[in-house]
């Protein structure tokens, strides 16, 4: 098996945490507190991993994915028809709120790259989304994203290496955790962009397209636990290099930092190039994020209502288009549907611990996954990962409702 063959659905979940709302956290982080909240990162990249792998072992076992078992598992039709709510609430709205800045984040590069009108640059990334999820085939979406994910871990980790960040700076921050004044809403938000709950929705499914069931379990979870391991390291050495190449550029130096001048943390040492090869990582992410969004709220409103969630179906398609249209809409148009996000990120409030509480108890059945359930290591992993989602799920909740 070629080293190409070897990554998969690892990817799209990376592809789909790295989007320009990643870029924008990680640079505001390392800009306003150097590398003093790196541990916040480290611990997101090792939650996802944990959630990611105990999702990807779900699907590859019981040939379902998490949505499926949601909806199976709960005998009380109340709770059942609750869950069934709460997913598309806040997997199928949320995930259309969120696509408009993807498209948007996509477009503004391509803006300042070459001039392209925002508006034309919006819908052109909406068409060449669309056409990538129609095809229908999962080959040609994982080498599409393959391709885009190693874009931009060449260009963030080139303008890291060109900075220099300080190693010892860097082991300090991991291994003496520190929460500066003002800094519990940041390292909330650089966990917040890194364990995404709808990412647990798409793995689940994207890995029985890719490991068929012909294909022996062991084996399966034996290579999807490389693929999620590798995939998710790039993604935190991704989200590393932004937030050191902001680190080094504008904390302590006296420099503003702003949404207009992140491209400009290169130029010192890019000098033109810089909004260029900055352009060319925020498309990249803007891109990638733009196909799996869609893609995952399609897996989890069609497993949450029984419908059928093979690449092809029609129901399915319908869905992934919705969502993808709503965010190409309001991205073209310049409007960002502000109620829609708030409300989606109240729904992912609760949606992230109900959904990490329900993975942890669920990987525990051992009449549902027979040898393949947690073992002792994965439970106190999975059960530290659920209370930091519970505290995260609160806070974001209680600081939407203005109580923090």
């Amino acid at each position: 098996m070629s080293w190409r063959d070897r990554f998969g659905p690892g990817l799209l979940v990376t592809a789909a945490f790295i989007g320009p709302g990643t870029i924008t956290t990680a640079s505001a982080a390392g800009a306003g507190f150097g590398f003093a909240l790196l541990w916040a990162l480290v611990f997101s990249v090792l939650a996802t991993a944990v959630l990611q792998e105990m999702a990807a072992r779900l699907g590859l076992v019981t040939r379902e994915g998490l949505a499926q078992a949601m909806r199976s598992t709960f005998s009380n039709p109340w709770l059942g028809k609750g869950s069934v709510l709460l997913v598309v609430a806040a997997i199928g709205f949320g995930n259309a709120a969120y696509e408009a800045g993807n498209i948007a984040g996509a477009a503004l590069a391509a803006n300042n790259a070459i001039g392209l009108n925002p508006a034309i640059a919006s819908i052109a990334t909406g068409v060449l989304a669309a056409a990538l999820l129609y095809s229908g085939r999962y080959g040609v979406l994982e080498k599409a994203l393959i391709a885009l994910v190693l874009v931009m871990c060449v260009v963030f980790l080139l303008t890291a290496f060109m900075v220099r960040p300080s190693i010892t700076d860097m082991v300090q921050a991991v291994l003496r955790p520190s929460l500066p004044a003002g800094g519990a809403m940041m390292a909330l938000g650089l966990i917040g962009t890194t364990v995404v709950p709808y990412n647990l929705f798409l793995h689940a499914n994207a890995v029985c397209e890719k490991w068929g069931p012909e294909v022996p379990a062991r084996r399966a979870i034996r290579e999807s636990r490389w693929d999620t391991g590798v995939s998710v390291g790039i993604g935190g050495l991704i989200t590393l290099s932004i937030l050191s190449t902001a680190a080094a550029a504008f904390f302590q130096t006296g420099v503003a930092f702003s949404g207009e001048s992140m491209a400009l943390q290169l130029e010192p040492l890019l000098g033109a190039s810089a909004r260029y090869i900055f352009a060319a990582g925020l498309l990249a992410s803007g891109l990638t994020s733009a196909i799996t969004a869609p893609l995952a709220a399609a897996y989890a409103v069609c497993g949450a209502l029984g419908w059928g969630t093979q690449l092809k179906d029609t129901r399915f398609r319908l869905v992934w288009l919705t969502v993808l249209l709503c965010g190409t809409v309001f991205a073209a148009v310049g409007t960002r549907p502000l109620a829609a996000i708030l409300f989606a990120q109240v729904a992912n409030g609760f949606l992230l611990p109900i959904v990490a509480v329900f993975l942890l108890v669920v990987m525990n059945r051992r009449d549902l996954l027979a040898d393949h359930c947690n073992g002792a290591v994965a439970n106190l992993l999975g059960g530290a990962v659920v209370l930091v989602a519970l505290g995260l799920g609160l806070t974001k909740v209680l600081s939407v409702a203005g109580l923090l």
